[in-house]
């Protein structure tokens, strides 16, 4: 499968061409070998998937912490896998800070990762990271069913995501199809359950007709506006909305038993192989790990940490009881076929 074209939107996914070529993944020496022979050169530069708005100060620390200036370049994760590629070996970048698995599985697929030092990847549980080595999660994101309690009790709700197509949702449901993380999550269920499963589900979603809405903020004010009773979105952002307003209608509820409701998909980074300021981007990479970026992410973005000895947020549910689906993480890297799918489904 042409890897690309899994990360193209879908207005440019018949027009895009992979002008760079690969460097040998085989050839990749673990980033940060022989780091004290290796002193920093110039500013680290990023390619962030994640908003500046979000991961800016969090930059910003890195520099106060370490004086290691900091060039970043944001856009959405897509765009920036997508120039990772078609730049190839001649990448400026250091690293990419990506908001999804997926995405940094589709640049290491095509051998611009290095592999990243054990003493790194290890202070990560290993399924929040590659299995290969070449990228590792550095806060995680779990998929939530927000629900209004003033219109439904949480007794009421299924406990599956496979209950929300029962035609008792009919009307009810608000869904951002057009969402990376949607997307993400509908990779993983054709991952964990197969293509078909995953169809019916879509079909049976849509015969529900669900509103749609442009992302996770605009279906979650739906649910506390009433519209809608519940929507598929990610669990900090009521978080964050319940830190601004505390008397917000809504409440996260969490699936639990391994069902793909479940999933827990991380935001992570990854070195370029073509590097060459390898000292900063390993850095930089660390930081991202430390105590203080871990706490910014539990505390600042309500994203879970994910290196022990960093508790989340006391409202959220520990890790271990949410019970995630077995999955590969980087397998989220097919979305091209989730776009094809939802296409033939008709709600793109």
């Amino acid at each position: 499968m042409n890897h690309l074209r899994r990360l193209l939107p879908i207005a440019a996914a018949t027009t895009f061409v992979l002008a760079a070529c690969a460097p040998d993944p085989a050839a990749s020496e673990p980033a940060g070998t022989n780091a004290a022979d290796q002193p920093v050169e110039g500013p680290v530069t990023v390619y962030s998937g994640r908003s500046e708005e979000l991961v800016g100060p969090l930059l910003e620390m890195f520099t106060e912490a370490t004086d290691i200036e900091v060039e970043a370049r944001y856009g959405d994760t897509t765009e920036m896998a997508n120039l990772i590629l078609t730049e190839g070996e001649n990448s400026p970048a250091d690293v990419f800070f990506a908001q999804d698995a997926g995405a940094l599985g589709a640049v290491a697929e095509q051998g611009l990762l290095a592999a990243l030092p054990n003493e790194v990847l290890e202070q990560v549980d290993e399924r929040f990271r590659s299995p290969s080595g070449e990228w590792v999660g550095v806060s995680g994101r779990a998929r939530v069913v927000v629900y209004n309690p003033e219109n439904v009790a949480e007794a009421d709700l299924p406990d599956s995501i496979f209950g929300f197509t029962d035609p008792e949702w009919s009307g009810r449901i608000g869904w951002a199809p057009t969402n990376g993380s949607f997307q993400a999550f509908v990779t993983a269920l054709r991952e964990l359950e197969g293509e078909d499963r995953a169809r019916e589900w879509l079909e049976g979603i849509q015969a529900n007709e669900p509103s749609v809405y442009e992302g996770n903020n605009p279906a979650l004010d739906a649910v506390i506006a009433g519209e809608v009773d519940i929507a598929f979105i990610n669990h900090y952002y009521l978080m964050q909305r319940l830190a601004e307003d505390p008397d917000a209608s809504a409440a996260n509820y969490y699936l639990t038993d391994g069902d793909p409701g479940a999933l827990v998909n991380v935001a992570g980074a990854g070195i370029l192989s073509t590097t060459d300021n390898d000292e900063a981007a390993r850095q930089l990479v660390e930081y991202l790990l430390s105590a203080e970026a871990q706490e910014y992410f539990a505390s600042e973005t309500k994203e879970y940490p994910l290196v022990e000895g960093v508790d989340p947020d006391a409202e959220l549910p520990p890790l271990e009881e949410i019970g995630t689906p077995e999955i590969d993480l980087s397998d989220l890297a097919d979305l091209e076929g989730t776009l094809e799918l939802l296409q033939e489904v008709g709600i793109l």
